[in-house]
């Protein structure tokens, strides 16, 4: 009896053994383990749920599901149960389900032009043997706001006050690494000029090309670019102080090679078409508010808005402009997804496989990014960046990240 007992023990050990192993590596477990904590929705739309031999159930009314495909009738939030075979309950889904936003992609190539918060310095150099900012301890990426009280407006300006020291000490007040500092900064009399100086290289604006990734026809806002705009010398992100979004148009492009990002050259600043305002440049992209409504061509009533949990690998397309005939949509392939609880610039992984551009620009190239990303008929992300080492893929973020930042800029103002 007891031998009985024992191999009847082992033979149930040994089944619990498989059945966790089963559970941890097969396909099942693994398509489970990517599932979020709660899956968005938009009402009346379908979506096909992957939980490998697990079976969705649900009592609520709201929620129609039929061989793991869920459908939310009306606005609601709501749990699923998972089900192993349909007969074992091994875990709950939360189901939150939107009315369906619909925004305008872009595509649009667009001039961007920005005016400093202050100025930025981007080096220090001699006056007459000596450099009075670096004896004062500024460095490159310091944004110089104040002298003497006044807000620095502009690279001449800052020239003009220091000129109009006389020699005398003057007060600067400057950021660094998002703190205020105050120096005192001793002028020097440049010999060749006459004129009093501070020994150091600073810079007031930029100006570049990028792609307007979409436009809210429900506040007249727009994101665009996908990424914050830093200056070249520094890589000090730019504190907007005026900033201007442009028409633009393109006249070359530089085709993208394996180690040497490709490029897309525009023309916007000799006729400025000026097309809405840049108030803020974030680490997620530049936005603003356009002065008028922006129509996409391909897709003029726009498109609904894809939550990050229904992206899929698999194809996909892009819009963009690379030549004077405007935006064109193209084929990509998502080959890889991150699942996020915080922004990042780096969501999902793109191969261009268009052989038109391929052909033209070998890739993704500088001039597209905040390219909008669409899948499966909603604009899911933008394009953000190339990679250096193969110009044929890339980064984009989720579309919802840009949405976030803009909302929280708007309530913030």
């Amino acid at each position: 009896m007891r031998k009985k007992i024992g191999r009847a023990r082992k033979t149930a050990a040994c089944l619990l053994s498989l059945l966790t192993g089963w559970m941890i590596l097969s396909p099942t477990s693994q398509a489970l383990r990517i599932l979020p904590d709660t899956y968005r929705l938009n009402v009346g739309e379908a979506y096909a749920l992957n939980v490998g031999a697990a079976v969705l159930s649900s009592t609520d009314e709201r929620l129609n599901l039929q061989n793991n495909v869920l459908t939310a009738r009306e606005k609601t939030e709501a749990e699923v149960s998972i089900n192993l075979f349909g007969l074992f309950p091994i875990g709950r889904l939360k189901v939150q389900a939107d009315n369906e936003q619909r925004i305008m992609p872009g595509g649009a190539a667009v001039g961007v032009a920005l005016a400093t918060q202050g100025v930025l310095v981007i080096g220090v150099s001699d006056v007459s043997g000596k450099s009075p900012a670096q004896a004062a301890g500024l460095r490159a990426g310091d944004v110089i706001e104040l002298v003497n009280g006044t807000p620095v407006n502009s690279s001449q300006h800052l020239v003009d006050l220091i000129s109009s020291s006389k020699g005398m000490p003057l007060s600067l007040t400057f950021e660094r690494n998002g703190s205020q500092r105050n120096v005192s900064l001793q002028p020097t009399l440049d010999s060749a000029s006459g004129q009093y100086r501070m020994g150091a290289w600073v810079r007031d604006s930029t100006a570049g090309v990028g792609t307007l990734s979409y436009y809210n026809p429900q506040n007249d806002t727009y994101g665009a670019l996908g990424h914050v705009i830093n200056d070249g010398d520094t890589g000090k992100l730019l504190p907007v102080r005026l900033g201007s979004l442009l028409k633009a148009e393109i006249v070359e492009v530089k085709k993208g090679e394996k180690g040497t990002p490709g490029e897309l050259r525009g023309s916007f600043l000799r006729d400025q078409v000026v097309l809405g305002s840049i108030e803020e440049n974030t680490n997620l992209g530049v936005f603003g508010q356009l002065d008028a409504p922006y129509v996409n061509p391909l897709y003029p009533d726009g498109l609904p808005i894809g939550f990050q949990e229904t992206v899929k690998t698999g194809p996909a397309t892009i819009l963009s402009t690379i030549d004077g005939e405007g935006v064109k949509e193209y084929s990509v392939e998502i080959v890889q997804v991150s699942r996020q609880m915080a922004p990042s610039q780096k969501s999902m992984i793109i191969r261009v496989t268009d052989p038109r551009l391929l052909e033209t620009t070998g890739g993704i190239v500088q001039g597209m990014s905040g390219s909008p990303i669409l899948q499966n008929g909603h604009i899911i992300g933008a394009v953000t960046h190339v990679f250096v080492d193969d110009p044929t893929h890339g980064y984009g973020l989720y579309i919802e990240w840009m949405l976030n930042a803009a909302e929280a800029l708007d309530n913030a103002a």
